[in-house]
This record gives C-alpha cells, sequence and structure tokens, in this order.
C-alpha cells in the first residue's frame, strides 16, 4: 500500500498531492479576496459578481502586471481565453447531458 501526503487549502478545501501548488493557489485565493473586498468597499456591486472579478483578476496577475508596464493589449487575450474557456465548459455539459 502507497500513501501520497495531500494538502488542503482552508480557504475552499482544494485538494493538492504538492505542497507547493497548494501554497500558490492559496495566494491566488487570498489576492482574489482581497480585489473582492476592495471592490465591495469602493462601489455598490454584489457579493458574487465582486468575487467573480477577484478571481479573474488573481488567475491572470501576470498578464495584468504586464499590461501595467506597457502592454494592455495582452488584457484583451483575457477575455478571449475566458470566452474559450466557457464555451468548451458549455460543450462538455451538453454532451454529458446527451
Amino acid at each position: 500500500m502507497s500513501i501520497t501526503p495531500m494538502w488542503r487549502v482552508d480557504r475552499d478545501g482544494s485538494m493538492f498531492t504538492d505542497k507547493k501548488a497548494a501554497e500558490e493557489y492559496d495566494r491566488m485565493l487570498e489576492l482574489a479576496g482581497n480585489i473582492s473586498s476592495l471592490l465591495e468597499d469602493n462601489f455598490e456591486i454584489n457579493e458574487e459578481l465582486a468575487e467573480e472579478i477577484g478571481l479573474m483578476f488573481a488567475k491572470n496577475k501576470d498578464t495584468f502586471a504586464k499590461a501595467f508596464k506597457g502592454k494592455p493589449d495582452l488584457v484583451l487575450e483575457i477575455g478571449q481565453a475566458s470566452e474559450a474557456e466557457n464555451n468548451a465548459e458549455d460543450e462538455a455539459e451538453d454532451e454529458a447531458a446527451a
């Protein structure tokens, strides 16, 4: 019998077999939470939308950093990648339902 060490992220219960990946994911969730709080504190925005925006920024932090340093067109690529992801998810759901 083999034993596989697992790391659980307390914020959402996600499980990882790699400690570094778990810590990176936890930092991403922390950044997303802080962005969400910032949005809620400064704008009249519902909590769910603030969380979605926070996650989008946190997941794409490297691209945003490059965009802020002078490559603004990179931000448009985030939208295109998200749209492609959503289309793939929709197709997978349709296939599962069939």
